[in-house]
């Protein structure tokens, strides 16, 4: 495992812990001399996660569509910031660059970015960890839903028992270097680009 893509809001959110763990994430990939892959923002856990990565010297690549980079929201220390035409474009930058998916907490997109490559692991169009970082029990209610998945009958509980869940990032790290996936849902050939 060479490089961590990082998931998490443009906001700090209302609970002071989000952003200390941001912080500890940023610190702790670069520690590991791992790559950070993100969103590319200088705004809230974003920032923060590539700020502390920076500060402990890691390498942090940002990929970031040019309409927000001209909204001036683009981190400008990072070792690399990718300009990309589209959101599209972002997503499969960081999927390509990414040997694992961690999700610290944040809002709709970052929802959707996870639950993205969630669905190619379990399709196997990738065979990459996707993890929660659940600071405070920000992802319960969430975990509860994708239970019910399986419960209804809409999933494979196999499919449920691959997300990582883990209180630190370095518990959810040392989970991502163990994690074994799962048969995949259908035999296919890994994803081609088709964006």
């Amino acid at each position: 495992m060479n490089s961590i893509c990082v998931y998490c809001g443009s906001a700090r959110g209302s609970d002071p812990a989000f952003f200390e763990e941001a912080v500890s994430a940023g610190t702790l990939i670069a520690e590991q001399g791992l790559t950070l892959v993100y969103g590319g923002g200088k705004v809230g856990l974003m920032g923060a996660v590539a700020d502390a990565a920076l500060a402990a010297g890691g390498k942090v690549v940002g990929v970031m569509p040019a309409d927000l980079v001209s909204q001036e929201i683009g981190h400008p220390g990072l070792t690399e910031l990718r300009v990309v035409n589209s959101m599209h474009e972002r997503k499969w930058a960081m999927a390509e660059l990414a040997d694992g998916f961690l999700c610290l907490p944040g809002g709709p997109g970052t929802f959707e970015e996870i639950f993205e490559q969630w669905t190619w692991a379990l399709l196997g169009f990738h065979a990459k960890p996707c993890g929660f970082v659940n600071v405070n029990g920000y992802y319960d209610l969430m975990r509860q839903t994708v239970q019910q998945m399986a419960d209804k009958g809409f999933l494979g509980q196999q499919y449920v028992d691959m997300l990582i869940y883990r209180r630190t990032t370095a518990e959810a790290l040392e989970a991502f270097r163990a994690y074994v996936p799962p048969p995949p849902k259908w035999s296919v050939a890994p994803v081609e680009q088709r964006y």
